[in-house]
């Protein structure tokens, strides 16, 4: 274990990008003075300095944490605070940052535990740096889900957010930075059969064939926030080893999705990295659903994602993921990350990466929903953003400026009105307004799901 190198980031790695509407929150050591998170707001935080030793952590922390066998150990904890009413399913998500270059050992990671006011355990997640040791942003979530005939955590009323650094000794460790972002989801207008459809046939679990095409530039986020929106399709980009990136891909009541990601051949083989890249996925809320990881030797190699069925709202009632993370509509992330130990065997790249993206399954109708979640139209599909693609243009046709498909068509018409007609050329135009008047209702709703400080 000891002959594997500590991870090296390269120097141009970019940090991890926050929400640009992100709000401060500070951490509490225990339940008093925790800070209210508000679903719809993104929250950045820290966890305490594992050396920090105000009292806390020993008096109401450690009460807290221990409650229901929760399994925490003694690493440094980060309390925050929910005011829940009593209909809807709240979830929160929680990433952690390690400093780009720190020294990490296999277990080093996080949990993460929703608890109400007397210490039960709503849910529970964890996650791990892994066998790579590469620093990387480290996502795990909680929820205070409301079931039929579950008898925990279904009240109203006060719940906590309980971060905890875990692996074997966290003393001395650096802080690590958290981006927190809690969502509420509505409950239905109607009672929904909780039965899932998983059996044989159901849904088509054959793996499926990884879509060819020449491929469209893009440039993945290097945050949740800033993840670059993907379609169906082949899309190239570039990494350097310890870097993150970022992608989302709409996913709509029914649709099933697969992805793909290729890792371009070194300049020179110079040894083997076991765990040289991750490919993940995660749903609306974050939660990891499927991930993949390979080795690599100098020459191209790619990791497929296994076969997860399509989002339907009964997921949430299977036993165990993938099927019980693929409960609602909205941005799916892929999210790619190659080992720091890269650079120390083969260089600093920058290395190709080529992302394919396919999407089956057929479009259903929402479960329907009682009232909008917070925010405002999460778990709808929406009007996609703009995708990247050749040239500088779009995958929504047109280039930069240049507005959308229906522009350009109304504008012909337009045109051709102008020597026609006077009455063709007014139906023309109204026509085109009304086509305005949706992209600017469009806009609204897109504008609506990113909520300011």
């Amino acid at each position: 274990m000891s002959s594997v190198p500590a991870a090296v980031a390269a120097p141009d790695v970019p940090v991890y990008a926050f929400a640009d509407d992100v709000r401060s929150a500070p951490a509490a050591t225990g339940t008093t003075g925790a800070v209210r998170l508000e679903p719809g707001a993104t929250y950045r935080s820290s966890l305490p300095d594992p050396g920090r030793s105000d009292g806390e952590a020993d008096g109401d922390g450690a009460a807290q944490g221990q409650g229901q066998g929760d399994g925490q150990g003694d690493g440094p904890r980060a309390y925050y605070r929910l005011e829940l009413d009593g209909s809807s399913n709240v979830y929160v998500s929680v990433t952690a940052v390690p400093r780009a270059g720190a020294t990490l050992a296999v277990g080093d990671g996080i949990s993460v535990s929703v608890q109400d006011a007397d210490s039960t355990r709503c849910s529970s997640d964890s996650v791990t740096v892994g066998s790579s040791r590469s620093p990387q942003p480290l996502t795990a979530w909680g929820a205070r889900e409301l079931r039929p005939g579950k008898g925990l955590c279904q009240k109203s009323g006060t719940y906590y957010v309980v971060v905890e650094r875990t692996g074997d000794d966290v003393s001395g460790a650096d802080p690590w930075e958290l981006e927190l972002a809690p969502v509420s989801e509505a409950p239905l207008a109607k009672a929904a059969a909780t039965g899932v459809p998983d059996g044989p046939g159901t849904w088509d679990s054959a793996t499926p064939t990884p879509p060819v095409a020449e491929p469209e530039p893009v440039r993945g986020g290097a945050g949740f926030a800033e993840a670059a929106a993907v379609e169906q399709g082949v899309w190239s980009d570039e990494i350097v080893p310890g870097q993150t990136l970022f992608y989302k891909v709409p996913l709509d009541w029914g649709r099933q999705l697969s992805a793909t990601v290729d890792l371009g051949s070194a300049r020179k083989n110079a040894g083997y990295v076991v765990d040289a890249l991750d490919l993940t996925l995660y749903n609306p809320v974050r939660a990891d659903v499927q991930d993949a990881s390979i080795g690599y030797g100098g020459s191209q190699k790619s990791a497929a994602l296994p076969p997860v069925p399509p989002v339907r709202y009964a997921n949430r009632y299977a036993p165990t993921d993938p099927t019980e993370s693929l409960r609602f509509a909205g941005a799916y992330y892929l999210v790619v990350h190659l080992a720091g130990q890269v650079a120390d065997r083969f260089g600093e790249g920058p290395y190709g990466l080529t992302l394919r993206v396919r999407v089956g399954g057929s479009t259903q109708a929402a479960p329907g929903y009682a009232r909008q979640s917070v925010p405002r139209g999460f778990f709808d599909v929406g009007t996609p953003d703009p995708v990247p693609s050749a040239a500088g243009r779009t995958a929504l046709g047109g280039a930069p400026g240049a507005g959308r498909p229906g522009d350009d068509q109304a504008m012909k018409a337009v045109a051709v009105g102008g020597i026609g007609t006077g009455s063709l050329l007014l139906t023309v135009l109204g026509v085109w307004t009304l086509a305005a008047r949706r992209r600017a209702a469009a806009q609204m709703r897109v504008n609506a799901q990113n909520p300011t400080a």
